[in-house]
C-alpha cells in the first residue's frame, strides 16, 4: 500500500519578497545561483542575482536597465561563459557577460514591439550545431539568431502579406541532435502552434489548440523529436507524441484539464524526460508524469504510420501563492531543485523529493 509521503513532496525551500515585479528566473549552470528579471514600478528594467547559501537566498548583484527585461536563456552559452541572452519590452535581444554586466556583449533590435519568449540550443554541452537563440514576439514575428552574426537574424519566421499577425507568446527550440538538423516550435495567442523545419526552411506542422498557448517546450532538445508539451489560457495541456508525423493527421496528442486558471509555464525535469510540471494562474504547482502507450504508433488503412499517445498521470500538487506563478526552471544540475517566481513578486527555491521513484 502506497502513503502519502511515497508520492513526490513539493516543499517551499527559500522564499524571496521582491520589490519589482519578476517575469522570468533562471538557474545559472553548474553552480548554486539564479538570475531574476523583471521591470521596477518605475518601468525600468531589472537583473538580480542570488546565491542560496545556508537555506536562505543571498543577493550578490543587481543592475537596472532601461527597459523592463521579460525573458531569458543560458541556452545558447558555453559552460564556461555562462553567458545569459535576455528579450526586453523595447524589442531588443541582449547577451550579458553576468561577471560584467554593464555593456552587453552582443546586442541588437530584433523586434518592433515586446520579446514574449526566447529560448537557446547549442550551448551549455546540449545538442549539435551552431548555437543559436530563437525569440517570439508581439509583432507576430519568430526570429532565429546566431550570437556570432550581428544584426541580421539567420531565420525569420513572420505572416505573409495579407495574414493577420498574431502575438507569439512562447517559442522553443527542438530536434537538435545533429548538426544539421533543428527545428523551432511557436505558439500563438489564437491557439496556433507551428512547427518550423530550419534545416529546409520551411512549415513542418502546424495546429490550433482553441485557446491562447501559454508555453510549448519539447521533453529535450537535443533528440530526434520525441514529446512536445503545449500549455494554454483555460488550464488545458496538450502532449503530442512527435516521433510519428502522419501526412495528414499530423502528431497524436493526449490533452489533460489541470488547472481551473491558465497554464503559464511546462519544464520538462532535465534528468527525466517523461516528468513534467505545469505552473498556474492561480498559484499552484502540478507535476506530471507520462506514460508511453505499448505501442507508439501503427498502420492506418493507407499504411502510412500514425503515432498513438500515451496518457499523463498526477504526481503531486501544491499550491504556493494566490497569484499565477509565471515562471520556472529546474536546476540542471540538482536533481528536484528548482526556481519558480510568480505576480505576488515572490521567487521560491523548491526541493521536489522522490523523483526518482516516481
Amino acid at each position: 500500500m502506497s502513503s502519502p509521503l511515497s508520492k513526490p513532496q513539493i516543499i517551499a525551500h527559500i522564499q524571496k519578497s521582491l520589490n519589482y515585479t519578476v517575469f522570468d528566473s533562471k538557474w545559472i549552470p553548474c553552480s548554486a545561483k539564479f538570475v531574476c528579471l523583471g521591470n521596477f514600478a518605475r518601468g525600468t528594467g531589472v537583473l538580480q542575482i542570488y546565491e542560496v547559501q545556508h537555506g536562505s537566498a543571498q543577493l550578490i548583484k543587481e543592475v537596472e536597465k532601461a527597459k523592463p527585461i521579460k525573458c531569458g536563456t543560458f541556452g545558447a552559452s558555453s559552460l564556461q561563459q555562462r553567458h545569459i541572452a535576455t528579450g526586453d519590452f523595447d524589442g531588443n535581444l541582449h547577451i550579458w557577460n553576468l561577471e560584467a554586466l554593464d555593456v552587453p556583449v552582443y546586442t541588437t533590435k530584433a523586434h518592433k514591439e515586446i520579446v514574449n519568449s526566447i529560448d537557446g540550443v547549442g550551448g551549455l554541452g546540449i545538442g549539435d550545431g551552431a548555437p543559436e537563440i530563437v525569440t517570439g514576439s508581439r509583432d507576430g514575428t519568430v526570429k532565429v539568431w546566431d550570437p556570432r552574426q550581428k544584426d541580421l537574424p539567420v531565420a525569420n519566421m513572420e505572416p505573409v502579406e495579407g495574414e493577420t499577425k498574431r502575438d507569439c507568446w512562447t517559442v522553443a527550440f527542438g530536434h537538435a541532435f545533429n548538426d544539421q538538423d533543428r527545428c523551432v516550435c511557436a505558439g500563438y495567442d489564437n491557439g496556433d502552434i507551428k512547427l518550423f523545419d530550419l534545416r529546409n526552411m520551411s512549415l513542418r506542422w502546424e495546429t490550433n489548440i482553441k485557446n491562447g498557448v501559454c508555453c510549448v517546450e519539447f521533453d529535450r532538445k537535443d533528440i530526434n523529436m520525441n514529446k512536445l508539451v503545449a500549455t494554454s489560457l483555460e488550464g488545458k495541456f496538450h502532449v503530442f507524441d512527435t516521433r510519428t508525423q502522419h501526412p495528414t493527421k499530423g502528431f497524436a496528442s493526449v490533452s489533460e484539464k489541470a488547472h481551473k486558471a491558465t497554464i503559464w509555464q511546462v519544464r520538462h525535469l532535465p534528468q527525466n524526460r517523461d516528468i513534467f510540471m505545469t505552473a498556474g494562474g492561480a498559484g499552484n504547482l502540478h507535476l506530471w508524469k507520462y506514460e508511453y502507450p505499448a505501442q507508439r504508433s501503427k498502420k492506418d488503412s493507407d499504411g502510412a504510420d500514425v503515432g498513438v499517445a500515451g496518457s499523463v498521470s498526477l504526481l503531486q500538487n501544491a499550491t504556493l501563492s494566490t497569484q499565477p506563478i509565471a515562471s520556472l526552471d529546474w536546476s540542471p544540475d540538482k536533481q528536484g531543485l528548482c526556481v519558480c517566481s510568480g505576480f505576488d513578486q515572490t521567487v521560491r527555491v523548491l526541493i521536489v523529493t522522490k523523483l526518482n521513484v516516481a
